[in-house]
């Protein structure tokens, strides 16, 4: 087995599929890439038996068969080499041997047959989905997903697929993000539970493509294609939870306010908030937003004020400011809107403008109780 690659197109599919390979996993063999030479065509995968990703990329040879690769070894090396051709050639049993313009660099392998298989799904359903949208859904819904390994099915991405509309929840029952596009929708209604893992790494490559993405599912798998790429992944087991009934419905004081300000506001009165509770104090009157946090313990307090568009009744409202902040980051608009009822009831954030044509976002953060 022998092939010629280029140094820079192998390190760039490489760097991709590294983000799949586990840092703490209990089969030798999946601190490997598997290579699968068919001529000119060299596949290459990774896998920690929950997601496994492959990518193609054309080298010149004229022979065929697979090895597992060590993968620390091999990308450490590609990092530091110009770009240039590369030739990789099997020596005897146990070793390759990958020879460049600077010297030659041997490593062990070991064969490819004992390199777990993807799964293959049985019975899927197909939905077509365009790459900026899922890079837009994932985006602006992972960061709210719990992290709580006792509610497995909270740490991952929601996808409700409808004949009208795609819908994509995350929650960890703090924050809560509901992302919906009128503009794409599936043959038939479909729900499951997306695992972050997979998520992030499609994040990162889908950001630059503008192709056509096929989605595969069924009860326990989903398989995204696209480009020259191929990921497979295991669902979150169970039902998630109904959030539709956590939105509320009657939310008469809204305040329409500059997000760069409230977001930069919100940053620097949080300085001075409790290191526990992370909480500041939003009080709404007329045209004013008045912006407070207090750290007893420490002696730290700051009171900012900024002028704001608002409707209702006068209200003081705590939120944890770290919640806030992030999801003032998730949102690309000039203006948000906050819409409120109570105290102890949910606010709800939205974009007042900046959204895409069919593009829906609600973005929801569970208030905390105020001292006195």
């Amino acid at each position: 087995m022998k092939f010629i690659v280029s140094s820079s197109q192998l390190l760039k599919q490489l760097q991709v599929l590294s983000g799949v390979i586990s840092a703490s996993s209990t089969l030798p063999i999946l601190d490997n890439f598997l290579f699968e030479l068919s001529e000119n065509e060299l596949k290459i995968s990774a896998s920690d038996l929950e997601t496994t990703m492959s990518t193609t990329i054309e080298v010149q040879s004229d022979s065929e068969g697979s090895i597992a690769v060590p993968s620390r070894i091999l990308l450490d090396t590609l990092k530091t080499l110009p770009n240039q051709p590369l030739t990789f050639k099997i020596e005897g049993n146990s070793e390759v041997e990958i020879t460049s313009e600077q010297g030659n660099y041997g490593m062990p392998f070991f064969e490819g047959s004992d390199f777990p298989k993807a799964v293959s799904l049985e019975n899927p359903s197909t939905t077509v989905v365009p790459a900026n949208v899922l890079a837009n859904a994932i985006s602006k819904t992972i960061f709210a997903a719990g992290n709580d390994d006792l509610r497995p099915v909270m740490s991952g991405v929601f996808f409700q697929f409808g004949t009208e509309n795609l819908t994509f929840v995350a929650t960890d029952a703090h924050k809560l993000v509901k992302y919906t596009r009128t503009d794409v929708k599936a043959d038939e209604v479909a729900e499951f539970i997306m695992p972050k893992k997979p998520l992030n790494i499609l994040k990162g490559i889908l950001a630059t493509s503008d192709a056509e993405v096929s989605i595969s599912y069924n009860e326990s798998n989903a398989k995204f294609t696209f480009d020259n790429v191929t990921l497979t992944c295991r669902l979150i087991d169970g039902k998630y939870p109904n959030y539709n009934a956590v939105i509320p419905k009657e939310n008469p004081n809204k305040l329409t306010i500059s997000r760069g300000s409230f977001l930069n506001s919100t940053k620097r009165v949080s300085i001075f908030s409790s290191k526990t509770t992370h909480q500041i104090r939003l009080k709404m009157a007329g045209t004013e937003l008045n912006i407070s946090a207090e750290d007893i313990d420490f002696s730290n307090k700051a009171n900012e004020r900024l002028n704001c568009d608002y409707q209702g009744d006068d209200l003081e409202i705590g939120f944890n400011s770290r919640f806030l902040t992030e999801m003032l980051n998730n949102l690309a608009s000039d203006n948000v809107q906050l819409e409120m009822s109570l105290p102890n009831r949910a606010g709800i954030l939205t974009p007042a403008d900046g959204t895409e044509e069919g593009e829906e976002i609600t973005m929801l953060v569970m208030p905390v109780m105020l001292s006195n």
